[in-house]
C-alpha cells in the first residue's frame, strides 16, 4: 500500500472514511495539532468557481450560473447517467489534481513532515499509491445511521444510495494502514489523532 517518497516531501497520509463516520471531524483535528489538511471536496467546489467553470459548461450546457458551476443543475446531468459522470470526472479530476501537488509542494516548502489528503473516495477509486499510508476514519453502524440520517434532507433512500457507492466499512479497515474509531467520542478521536502524528513525526524524524 505504501508508495516511494520523494526526497523532501512530508509524509503523505491519505484519510478517508464513509459517510457519517467522522472523517471531517478528525481532519479538522489533524488542523488543530499543526498538519495541513488538503480537502479533496473542498478543491472540487473551489474549482467550480474558477479553473472547471468552462469546461464544465462545454461539456454541460447550462449548468453556469452567476458565474459558477450550479451543482444541482450539474447533478440533473449526472445522476444516474455513468457515462456523464465518467466525462465530469475526466474534466474535474486532473484539476483536483493539480492543486493537491501544489499543496503538497507547499507542505514540502514549509518543512512539514507530514501532510494529510482527505479524499472520501480514496480507497474506491484505487489511488492509494498517491500516499504513503491509509487512515480510516471508522464507527458503529448504529452511530453512522443515525448521523446520517439527522442531517436536514436526509433519507433512508438517499443513505443507501449514498453507501452503494461506497466501499463496506468492513473492508475498508481491513485495508487500512491506520485505524481512528470516533464512536468512543470526540475526545477520543482527539487523543487518537495527537497520538498517530507524535508517531509519524518520529517516524519521519527517524528515516
Amino acid at each position: 500500500m505504501s508508495a516511494p517518497r520523494a526526497v523532501g516531501r512530508p509524509f503523505r497520509l491519505g484519510l478517508t472514511g464513509s459517510i457519517g463516520m467522522g472523517k471531517s471531524t478528525t481532519a479538522a483535528f489533524f488542523r488543530d495539532v499543526g498538519v495541513p489538511v488538503h480537502d479533496a471536496d473542498a478543491a472540487v467546489h473551489a474549482i467550480y468557481g474558477a479553473e472547471g467553470v468552462a469546461p464544465v459548461e462545454a461539456a454541460f450546457p447550462g449548468v453556469v450560473s452567476g458565474g459558477k458551476v450550479d451543482r444541482t443543475r450539474l447533478g440533473a446531468y449526472v445522476l444516474g447517467d455513468n457515462a456523464a459522470m465518467k466525462r465530469l470526472e475526466a474534466i474535474v479530476h486532473p484539476l483536483v489534481r493539480a492543486r493537491e501537488r501544489a499543496f503538497l509542494d507547499a507542505a514540502a516548502a514549509a518543512g512539514q513532515p507530514i501532510a494529510v489528503l482527505d479524499i472520501p473516495l480514496l480507497l474506491e477509486t484505487g489511488i492509494e499509491d498517491r500516499v504513503d499510508a491509509v487512515l480510516v476514519v471508522t464507527a458503529p453502524e448504529s452511530v453512522q445511521r443515525a448521523r446520517v440520517l439527522a442531517r436536514p434532507g436526509m433519507t433512508e433512500a438517499k443513505f443507501a444510495a449514498i453507501l452503494s457507492r461506497q466501499m463496506p466499512d468492513a473492508e475498508k479497515r481491513r485495508r487500512a494502514d491506520y485505524i481512528i474509531d470516533t464512536g468512543h467520542g470526540l475526545e477520543s478521536a482527539r487523543t487518537a489523532v495527537a497520538e498517530l502524528v507524535a508517531r509519524l513525526r518520529r517516524k519521519k524524524t527517524d528515516a
